[in-house]
């Protein structure tokens, strides 16, 4: 390293680097409520005595929906755009035009793969037929926008094979067919509780409603059909609520469960997915863990919850609505600089939460900034998997299928489903490759997209190259000082630039700014 590139680290080493008249991360107004999440929100804040945070900038926005919505970074003309738009309501154009993307189905179908285990091998060992099917099924429900009681209901009836009929996989994506197994699961995915923790009784009582499930083989390798086995003798059902169900010989016992479950009037089905939604696009639940819920682990804020619950209710399960809810808040678009350090204004919601970026979404920023690929392929050899070249990660369909990267990165192996299965904690492994490895290098480099970049005219845009990289990078331009400290490296390389743009771009891609959605 030139010893003169270390004034580049400085200026790019964190979310506090930047300071001065402008600041990059936040606008300096008091916040102030737009609806009713907010009302709540600032009012148990209020309780607490704990200041929110200062909304956020333009830019910080910009940024944080593009990756928070789909799970993508903006291009440096859609940067550009938008930061030059005068429109007041442009943060809420923004957040419409995004749900719409295609690239929010391929970042909400991988959530929903970790959740739902879609994986070839082992220990779920759904096979590829079934994987494709299934995150096709996975992918076009979100795509379409299906209500989230009829996706849900299509899963727990479902029958058939498990190649034609998708649904059927959340059953057979487990490690155990054993009926409190599945019991397990359904109550982790749709009711967002560990019933592993519940008294046997319990327990015992909801796997009733999955003790007459049946599977067999096809004359089709590692097909398989999922059923209901009515030669199977009924065992006693009973809601999770204590209720006991009245079920008749032919009776299919899954069908009386999502009955339950979807009933409007039901405190877990709502409950759940819109604390997901929200941890999702806040990196926190109003119920922490997210998939935790329990009478001894409250909410932080119960108001909160219930009407989020009655609102995605009201809507007919339409999950947009939800996202669009807590996108538009002020609550979501406050600043990632808390006013308050204490751990209650933080458990409730009193500055966006500083987190790393997913594995998916950093390697498809690093690889859409320096236009290069990944290659991606599964370890084991029952899949015989490798992907075509400029797959992106955040569209990969199999959970077996990878890189090393990712896995570095900490993405999930989606064995349980549990949400504690991403590991977004940062390492010295980590650093150390983003830092020095031939892999991060070589792709700076090499990247004829970056020279481009650097050495295009600005065209009434960006004032200037250094300006082009940090919106490519970061979604902004540079602050005065920064600019002052770039301008200077530029101005002690001799000659040809190109390489001094190449340490600009190590310095930025190295910053706590790109690898952080804040």
């Amino acid at each position: 390293m030139r010893k003169c590139l270390i004034p580049l680290l400085f200026l790019a080493a964190g979310l506090g680097a930047a300071e001065g008249p402008r600041s990059p991360f936040e606008t300096g107004a008091e916040p102030a409520p737009r609806g009713r999440i907010d009302e709540l929100v600032f009012g148990k804040l209020k309780e607490l005595g704990a200041r929110p945070a200062f909304p956020c900038s333009d830019e910080v926005f910009l940024r944080r929906a593009y990756l928070d919505v789909i799970g993508t970074l903006p291009t440096p003309e859609e940067a550009w755009q938008f930061l030059q738009d005068p429109d007041p309501n442009k943060r809420a154009a923004l957040i419409d035009g995004l749900l719409e993307r295609p690239e929010f189905a391929d970042y909400w179908a991988m959530k929903w793969s970790d959740l739902l285990r879609v994986k070839s091998e082992f220990p779920i060992n759904l096979w590829p037929n079934a994987v494709q099917a299934y995150y096709r099924w996975i992918r076009t429900s979100i795509a379409d926008n299906v209500p989230y009681d009829r996706f849900v209901r299509e899963m727990l009836a479902a029958s058939g094979s498990n190649f034609r009929a998708a649904p059927v996989n959340f059953y057979r994506a487990t490690q155990s067919h054993d009926p409190q197994a599945l019991a397990q699961i359904v109550a982790l995915t749709f009711m967002g509780t560990r019933a592993e923790k519940w008294p046997k009784a319990r327990l015992d009582g909801m796997a009733g409603f999955f003790s007459r499930i049946g599977f067999k083989p096809t004359g089709e390798w590692k097909e398989e059909i999922v059923y209901f086995d009515a030669s199977k003798p009924p065992e006693p059902a009973v809601f999770p609520d204590g209720k006991a169900a009245r079920l008749t010989s032919g009776q299919d016992p899954r069908e009386a469960f999502a009955n339950w479950l979807l009933a409007p009037e039901n405190p877990w089905f709502a409950r759940n997915i819109v604390n997901r939604v929200w941890y999702w696009l806040m990196g926190r639940g109003i119920v922490q863990e997210p998939d935790d819920i329990r009478a001894d682990n409250p909410p932080a804020n119960p108001e909160l919850l219930a009407y989020l619950e009655r609102e995605l209710a009201a809507s007919r399960y339409d999950l947009k609505r939800i996202y669009r809810l807590i996108l538009n808040s002020q609550t979501y678009q406050l600043s990632p600089i808390p006013r308050d350090s204490r751990p209650e204004a933080a458990a409730n919601f009193a500055s966006y939460p500083l987190r790393r970026l997913d594995a998916e979404a950093l390697i498809d920023a690093v690889c859409q900034i320096t236009g290069t690929t990944e290659p991606y392929s599964s370890p084991i050899p029952e899949p015989f998997t490798f992907l075509p070249e400029g797959q992106r990660s955040i569209a990969l369909p199999d959970g077996s299928i990878g890189s090393a990267f990712l896995e570095m990165f900490g993405r999930p192996p989606r064995d349980t489903g549990l949400e504690s299965e991403r590991n977004n904690r940062p390492s010295a492994e980590q650093r150390l490759h983003m830092l020095n490895s031939t892999h991060i290098q070589q792709k700076i480099q090499q990247s004829t997209k970056l020279r481009a970049l650097f050495q295009g005219r600005p065209g009434g845009r960006p004032r200037d190259p250094i300006d082009r990289l940090y919106l490519a990078i970061l979604s902004r331009t540079p602050t005065d000082e920064e600019l002052r400290t770039a301008a200077a490296y530029f101005q002690s390389v001799p000659g040809n630039k190109w390489p001094a743009a190449v340490d600009l771009s190590w310095a930025l891609i190295n910053s706590a700014e790109f690898s952080y959605r804040h």
